[in-house]
């Protein structure tokens, strides 16, 4: 499939970028709202991978060219712009696409962070709320840590929730995600299951920080 990684050059998306890149036979093209910074990116990570001796290119574009050639647009950008990401590319979705939300509200004080809760239940509802007609969403990737995606040498052996009201479209992202090696999709049910998923997010952040040897800590349902 053609993979669209829409915010593809912050943390998350490089991450995925690299896996899918390096670990399936899916054309990757990055995305942003900048074209040169996408392309910029992109050669960075062909880059990495012809470094590791892996045979594999990931394209650049401004973000609606990115989606309008991709069959899996991941909306790898922060929450608050996953509303207006979605309707900035609405024209470049056909029926069938698939939109991916990885995105968890969060904010931060003393104590650690937080689960910051959107009006409108999960970002993953925005994104669903956002999208045109024929075009379906999955929640999936929210609970990945950035740094351990995006380093090839780190073993992933954890879990992503996803989340989708068309069974199908589920069963698409599940197949991309299980496709990245040491990562294993499991179903979590439909969209409105999404704010309980997006909070294990700031849990996992808080974890990690308060205990030594915890760093990029990920989930494993045994």
């Amino acid at each position: 499939m053609k993979i669209a990684i829409l915010g593809g050059t912050g943390d998350i998306g490089q991450g995925l970028a690299l896996r899918l890149a390096a670990d399936t036979r899916h054309e990757v093209t990055v995305g942003s709202r900048d074209a040169e910074k996408a392309e910029t990116k992109a050669e960075e990570y062909t880059t990495e991978l012809d470094s590791r001796g892996i045979d594999a290119a990931v394209a650049g574009a401004e973000n609606e060219v990115a989606a309008a050639a991709a069959k899996v647009v991941v909306l790898a950008v922060p929450p608050y712009h996953v509303g207006d990401t979605v309707e900035g590319i609405a024209d470049a979705l056909d029926p069938g696409d698939v939109l991916v939300s990885p995105a968890t509200g969060m904010k931060r004080d003393d104590e650690g962070f937080h689960y910051h809760k959107p009006g409108a239940g999960s970002v993953t509802r925005i994104a669903a709320d956002a999208a045109p007609g024929g075009v379906d969403v999955v929640g999936a990737f929210h609970n990945l840590a950035a740094a351990r995606l995006a380093n090839l040498d780190a073993d992933l052996g954890i879990d992503t929730l996803v989340i989708g009201d068309d069974e199908d479209a589920k069963a698409t992202v599940t197949d991309l995600a299980e496709g990245i090696e040491g990562l294993r999709a499991l179903d979590a049910g439909g969209v409105a299951n999404a704010p309980e998923i997006e909070a294990l997010t700031p849990l996992l952040i808080n974890v990690a920080e308060n205990n030594d040897g915890l760093h990029d800590l990920g989930i494993r349902f045994e």
